[in-house]
């Protein structure tokens, strides 16, 4: 059995600015990264928490509840409704983000890259929320079917905008798939208590996949396009936990089947206590392309390398090639623990090849 090859970040880490992100990533991993993000920071530190405060600007829209908890104390994540008599037709989002925070990234890692800190020929990666995850977080169940084509459209005129900026065979574009398995899942939760695992569409796995296929297809070929399946990461912890690889395997092999373009790569996740054949072995019906890399987010902190290896051995029963992760990003994770992180990734996967 060959070692794993190549190492994926998922897109968080908890460094403190993107210039230390890249460099650690850089330094650390080396060949073994063929793409590096610029690790989410500042307030985009908890994936998509930092939506709602951009939408509150919206006229039209309008929060629900009192203010009170407050995600890392700053981010306000109550969610909005459509108020009362307006037409959802006339809603005009706000600047969302995305293209801003890309645009900067992407100047430390053109210049990082030039300086030979960054390896030649290593993408940049934007990873981007799937329309679903935001809606179907943030907006109020009523009012999801409305709201969800006005932030598709916003979410792709960033995407657009990225486009325009950075030279596409330096780009690669990841959409973080989540809320979706929640759906997939329907999380086991009274329906009453957990209304953000309420698909506002008929079909869940339709609704899934053509959507992950309309996502894909927006990003051009000339640039990369990779898929993170995700069952969540709040403290560390899914919102439930998979069974074995089943949903994701037919998530996966759904995607890879309807797509009309490549893709680049999956990432799926792997729980820490999860060595056992069982929950691997639906990956055996996974057919990936062999211009598909695969990622197993089979990297823990807790247990390090050794933990890592035995996930690895029982992987490699089930599965002919793949590369290692973590099962989400590590933007949550204690700040001590990054880089020992990143050095259980460099022990477990061998680089690619130089180009």
């Amino acid at each position: 059995m060959t070692t794993p090859q190549g190492v994926h970040l998922v897109g968080s880490i908890n460094l403190p600015d993107v210039e230390t992100t890249m460099r650690s990533a850089a330094e650390i991993l080396g060949r073994r990264v063929r793409r590096i993000p610029d690790g989410e920071v500042g307030e985009r530190f908890h994936w998509i928490a930092w939506q709602p405060n951009r939408l509150d600007s919206t006229d039209g829209l309008e929060r629900v509840g009192e203010p009170g908890y407050l995600v890392g104390g700053v981010l306000d994540v109550r969610p909005l409704r459509i108020a009362d008599g307006i037409d959802a037709l006339e809603l005009k989002l706000p600047n969302l983000g995305y293209a801003d925070e890309a645009r900067s990234s992407w100047a430390v890692f053109k210049r990082l890259r030039d300086e030979g800190v960054i390896a030649a020929g290593t993408r940049f990666q934007v990873s981007l929320p799937t329309p679903t995850a935001v809606v179907g977080a943030f907006i109020v169940p009523e009012d999801r079917a409305r709201f969800e084509p006005l932030y598709r459209d916003a979410l792709f005129a960033e995407l657009d905008r990225i486009l325009d900026v950075i030279p596409h065979d330096d780009l690669a574009i990841q959409w973080d798939c989540a809320v979706e398995f929640g759906y997939i899942e329907n999380a086991g939760y009274d329906k009453r208590d957990n209304a953000g695992f309420l698909p506002w569409f008929d079909d869940v796995w339709s609704g899934v996949i053509a959507r992950a296929v309309e996502q894909a297809a927006r990003v051009p070929d000339d640039v990369e396009v990779g898929f993170h399946l995700c069952y969540g990461d709040v403290g560390e912890r899914h919102y439930v936990e998979p069974e074995d690889t089943g949903n994701l395997a037919a998530f996966a092999q759904r995607l890879l089947d309807a797509s009309h373009r490549g893709i680049s790569w999956i990432h799926l996740p792997v729980p820490i206590e999860r060595d056992d054949d069982a929950y691997f072995e639906p990956l055996e019906r996974l057919a990936v392309p062999e211009h598909t890399e695969l990622y197993l987010g089979l990297v823990h902190r807790e247990d390090g390398a050794e933990g890592a290896e035995r996930r690895i051995a029982t992987a490699q029963r089930h599965v002919d090639r793949f590369g290692v992760a973590t099962e989400c990003g590590i933007g949550r994770a204690p700040a001590d623990a990054t880089l020992p992180l990143l050095r259980i990734h460099a022990a477990v996967a061998q680089p690619w090849p130089a180009l």
